[in-house]
This record gives structure tokens, sequence and C-alpha cells, in this order.
């Protein structure tokens, strides 16, 4: 089952309108708010063995999407819909962040972004072969974990005095131990298997006073995925995520010590809650040089990630004045210490 937010004025497909947080008319410019209309829809309820076969109910075509799609448009008449049936039962998202920027604020900030490359061709640095911009919500597991932490370790310390014509050195020797309680909130994991997941980690952090409870309708006009992994799947990856800062906690507990070998260390994460979310991403398509190049931007924060194609004559020039900078900073350090040049 499709639905279509219809404008009550006029009847055009409304969408989600990032700047003032409500469902948006483009031809007359009604708005609606989120819970107004989601009531008119709530009553309908979906089950995961309702018809797959989705026809828009603004032309009657057939829309064909792969099994992963909860949101998208009808390639015919161009429709935000939402699919519904994948949106409910244990599909349903708990939360969501909607979009804060909007796509003509999206194409401006990343052609800010491309003007401020230092490596990149000056070609790329203009911003003018954008081929698409896509609004699309990704799949998230947030996670609260638990974590029991064990240390055991040998720690010394050493310490010289002299007496006489003698120099002495004592170690004391001591047996360390840490037991650490560690408890990590809302640690996010994308769970889309088309997303990579280096890039969903750097476009990180989102702010989480943005979340709010899902509705459909935050969907309109955006594409949308739904999870290809669980909460419990994820949890390995999530675990690796946390591990660099238990190992900072712990080594910043055993500061003191001249030397220090560790016997055991022994973490056992547990996970208290997964919670399935949205967080928005707009993909930038750039064509440079005949080759697409594609980078991810927080949809609410606007941080651009990606790999710009790097210009060598401008590397070049780079370590050519780095280099020149460095011999001249030598030549005069030369002249205050010695007094010429050499």
């Amino acid at each position: 089952m499709l639905i279509h937010y219809k404008c009550p004025n006029c009847g055009n497909d409304m969408a989600f309108d990032a700047d003032s947080g409500k469902l948006s008319c483009p031809s007359c410019g009604h708005q609606e708010t989120i819970e107004q209309l989601e009531e008119e829809y709530i009553s309908q309820e979906f089950s995961e063995e309702d018809i797959q076969e989705y026809h828009c109910n603004n032309c009657g075509a057939i829309v064909v999407t792969d099994g992963d799609t909860t949101a998208t448009s009808c390639s015919f008449c161009g429709a935000a819909v939402v699919l519904a049936d994948r949106l409910t039962n244990k599909l349903a998202p708990a939360k969501v962040i909607p979009f804060t920027i909007s796509k003509e604020a999206a194409q401006k900030a990343f052609k800010k972004w491309c003007k401020n490359g230092r490596f990149t061709p000056r070609g790329f640095m203009t911003a003018d072969r954008i081929k698409n911009i896509t609004g699309i919500y990704v799949p998230f597991w947030m996670y609260d974990l638990h974590s029991d932490i064990h240390v055991r370790a040998v720690g010394r310390r050493v310490k010289s005095y002299r007496r006489g014509d003698y120099i002495y050195k004592e170690t004391d020797h001591y047996d360390v131990a840490r037991d650490i309680v560690m408890y990590h909130e809302r640690v996010p994991v994308d769970a889309s298997k088309k997303m990579d997941d280096q890039t969903m980690d750097l476009v990180e952090p989102y702010n989480y006073r943005d979340l709010k409870t899902f509705k459909m309708a935050y969907l309109t006009g955006f594409l949308a995925e739904k999870y290809n992994f669980t909460d419990k799947e994820l949890l390995p990856r999530v675990k690796g995520k946390i591990s660099p800062y238990i190992n900072s906690y712990i080594n910043t507990s055993l500061r003191g010590y001249s030397s220090l070998s560790v016997k055991t260390k022994d973490i056992n994460t547990s996970q208290k809650k997964g919670s399935y979310v949205l967080f928005p991403i707009w993909m930038v398509y750039y064509d440079y040089e005949n080759q697409e190049h594609t980078f991810a931007m927080n949809g609410q924060t606007g941080k651009v990630v990606g790999k710009p194609p790097i210009s060598k004559g401008k590397v070049f020039q780079w370590f050519t004045g780095l280099s020149l900078s460095a011999f001249l900073l030598f030549k005069v350090l030369s002249f205050l210490i010695g007094g010429v040049w050499w």
C-alpha cells in the first residue's frame, strides 16, 4: 500500500520541508504539521503480508522498488510516495532525525566545501558539475551498552639518588588492579548494506536533540531504506567502534608508573538497548573528467564526507613552498646564531 500526502487545498502532493519542519505544498504553499496529517493515516493498520505490488495513487502506474526501499517517488509522475507496509511492526523505526538542510542549502554548502580544497583541481573547486543531489533516510541502530572491565598488571616506579660517590637506583613493584564499569548511550551504527560503513561513521556526529518520534510523513519527498542487519548482527561492529575509547580510558587510569606490564585485560560489553532510527543523508553525485565522484552530506549538520580528486601540480607546489620556507628559516637561524651566512 502506498500513502500519498495530498494538499487539502489544491490536491497536489506535499513533501517534508526542512526549513519549517512541516509538510509543504509546492503549488499553493499550504503547510500542515506532521501530527495533523499523521492522524489521518494512523488508523490504517498494515501487516507484513500486505500486497507487495505497488500502484501510484496519483497516476495509476506501477511503482517498482527493491526490497529495501521504504520511500521513493513514482518514475512516471514524480509523486512522492511512502511504502507503509515496510514501515510497520518490527520494521517501524522508533525515532527519526528530520532533514534540517534543504536541497538548495545542501547544494550551496557543497559548493562552499569544494572551494576550500587545498589540493583539489581548480576545475573541481567550481562545483559546477553536480549531477544529482538525493536526500535519503539511512537506517541506523542506536545502542545503549554496558561494559565490565577487569585489568591486572605489574607496575614499576624507579627513583635514583646519590649518596657520597655512589648513585643508587631503587625500583618499587606494584600489583595493579582496575575494575571499571562503563556505560555508552546512543552509539550509532548504520544498518544498510548499500552504504559504506566508513563513510557513515565519518558523517557523524548527529545532534540527538532533534530526534523525533517516527512518523511516515517525515519521509515524503525523500528516499528511505529499511535495515538489512538486525541489532544483534551488528553488535560486534558497535563493540569494535567503542573499543578505542575503552582502551584509552584504561590507559589513562594506569598512568603514574615508570613502566607497566599488563597481565590480563578482560572487557565484557553487553547490549542494554537497541533502537531502530533513521538519519538524514544528502548523497551528492559529481561528474569531473568523465568520472563520477560520490559524497555524503549530513542532512542535519551539513558535514561533507568524500574523496575529491587531487591535483598533483598543487601538491608539488605546496611541498616546494614548504621546503623553501624551511630552507629560509634555517638560513635566518644560522645567521642569528653564527652571525654569518653559510
